[in-house]
């Protein structure tokens, strides 16, 4: 493995001495379009929207792609076209039967959604991987790093056969699928023990294995990752992370916003670490980190094809669902600073697929974003226009100003009196004054967000904060079954989850319901 590690990074260092021509992102896009619908004609979707017509109208081809076929949410790929690939059906979205379906384990829903997983697909995240391998040589990271084990925390790969498909959590089935000299020599758990189905068995397996592995790169969904660093350091009896593994110095993450974690996994690490931060999903991996301080720089030439939506009322209502007839963007188009919805057509025959991701790119000659929210996961009772965004930077500097640990969080909104106001979730272990914790909270927002300071003049009148214990944002996950793996709790909290959520509050006598009578969001 040492031997393999070295030419590993001899081979990154070698790279970066070529420039290799580049193309024009659209060059790259308009291409991957092309071959997408080639693939596609003959499906029976391609078949419905006239593939074949499209690609005779080889000038104005993304404009008749655009036109002929609509903007689809999940709810109308699945119940129009992907349940009929469940049912073993061959070419519906795409070429030949799905073999795997990835369960989503984002936070939107209640209830999982099944994501097709070509064969194409797989390939296509391979492709995104060592890509992302190449672009590591930007980064100032020991070549000791490459010789030593990658720990990925990701879903079990032992999958649920379910007749005419497997299905399970996308990580899973990527690790199922990767290159067999990296299963068996640098990946980590291994195989025998990421089989396991139940998360709590896998994190008791690495914890005993631990000191037993030298792992120099770490990646997973930094909740996650944090419990099974503290766990192992709390089994071994040492002081961070790096007493186990001296020669950690990658992780790689993704999923949700490192920023609210970054002060608690400071107090893991012993030495300093590289934080690399990816964009994968159940829909496919779309890009990562390629150089020190900069955004996720998509990978264009992939199998994925890229459109963007503004995230404004013209093409969205109060609750994030799309408005019909919207006029995108392609990735030549874009402009720096302004909130995007990403829609996607994908070699696992996703096509013009709102995804529900929002990113805004920082950097548009490179194609760089940054993941700001969700289009669902937002609050504008009054016009406050609060995001995930503001909300994981409202966090990150209470946790510094106050010094405390804020594990997870969620808000709310509600109608109060004859007004508005948001209730806060704050998972922290500490001993904190909860008062002063929303006085901070309320004064961040309000410098972050001149929207947000406007309303809470008027229509927001109040903001509550209730400080609970971590544990009870992990329980709440295992009783919906999205424990581990990529499972995220949800920073906003609607409709039925909200009611869920407050019911497990209850049932576990966690806290008394606000008095006031109100009506919840």
């Amino acid at each position: 493995m040492a031997i393999l590690g070295n030419l590993i990074a001899r081979s990154l260092q070698l790279r970066k001495k070529f420039n290799l021509p580049v193309a024009p992102p659209q060059t790259y896009q308009r291409h991957t379009l092309r071959q997408l619908l080639e693939r596609g004609q003959y499906t029976a979707f391609g078949k419905h929207y006239g593939f074949e017509d499209i690609l005779s109208r080889e000038l104005d081809l993304e404009k008749v792609f655009r036109e002929r076929v609509p903007v689809h949410a999940y709810s109308d790929m699945y119940s129009q076209w992907w349940h009929r690939c469940q049912q073993g059906e061959e070419n519906v979205t795409w070429p030949g039967k799905v073999k795997y379906f990835a369960l989503s384990s984002g936070t939107s829903e209640s209830a999982s959604k099944h994501i097709p997983v070509t064969q194409d697909m797989i390939r296509s995240i391979k492709k995104v991987g060592f890509k992302q391998l190449y672009s590591m040589a930007n980064f100032k990271i020991r070549p000791v790093a490459f010789e030593k084990g990658i720990l990925m925390l990701g879903g079990t790969t032992s999958l649920f056969e379910k007749g005419e498909y497997y299905e399970g959590d996308m990580s899973g089935i990527s690790a199922k699928n990767m290159p067999r000299w990296m299963s068996s020599l640098l990946y980590k758990p291994g195989q025998r023990i990421s089989r396991r189905p139940n998360w709590e068995d896998r994190i008791k397996l690495i914890v005993e294995k631990a000191s037993q592995w030298d792992v120099g790169i770490i990646c997973g969904v930094p909740a996650w990752v944090q419990i099974v660093m503290e766990r192992v350091i709390k089994h071994y009896g040492v002081k961070t992370i790096h007493d186990v593994w001296p020669n950690l110095s990658v992780y790689i993450h993704g999923g949700v916003s490192i920023e609210p974690y970054r002060e608690s996994l400071k107090k893991i690490w012993g030495k300093p670490v590289t934080y690399i931060e990816t964009y994968m999903a159940s829909e496919g991996s779309f890009g990562f980190q390629a150089r020190p301080e900069a955004g996720i720089k998509l990978v264009l030439n992939a199998g994925i094809f890229y459109e963007f939506l503004p995230f404004n009322s013209k093409n969205f209502d109060d609750e994030g669902n799309l408005i019909n007839n919207p006029k995108t963007h392609n990735v030549s188009e874009v402009k720096e600073g302004v909130d995007y919805a990403v829609i996607m057509s994908t070699c696992s025959g996703a096509w013009r697929y709102l995804i529900g991701d929002v990113v805004r790119f920082t950097n548009a000659k490179e194609y760089e974003i940054v993941i700001v929210g969700r289009t669902k996961q937002f609050l504008s009772l009054c016009g406050e226009h609060l995001s995930v965004d503001n909300m994981n930077k409202a966090v990150e500097t209470v946790s510094k100003k106050m010094n405390i640990t804020i594990r997870e969080f969620a808000v709310s909104g509600m109608k109060y009196d004859t007004l508005f106001a948001h209730q806060w979730y704050i998972g922290c272990d500490d001993d904190v004054d909860q008062e002063e914790l929303k006085r901070a909270i309320d004064e961040t927002l309000s410098t972050l967000n001149d929207d947000y300071l406007v309303e809470r003049t008027s229509a927001l009148k109040e903001i509550f904060v209730n400080v609970l214990p971590c544990d009870t944002f992990i329980g709440y996950l295992r009783s919906k079954g999205k424990e581990g793996a990529m499972s995220k709790f949800p920073r906003v909290l609607k409709g039925n989850q909200l009611k869920d959520w407050e019911k497990y509050l209850s049932e576990n006598n966690v806290i008394e319901p606000i008095e006031e009578v109100r009506t919840v969001f």
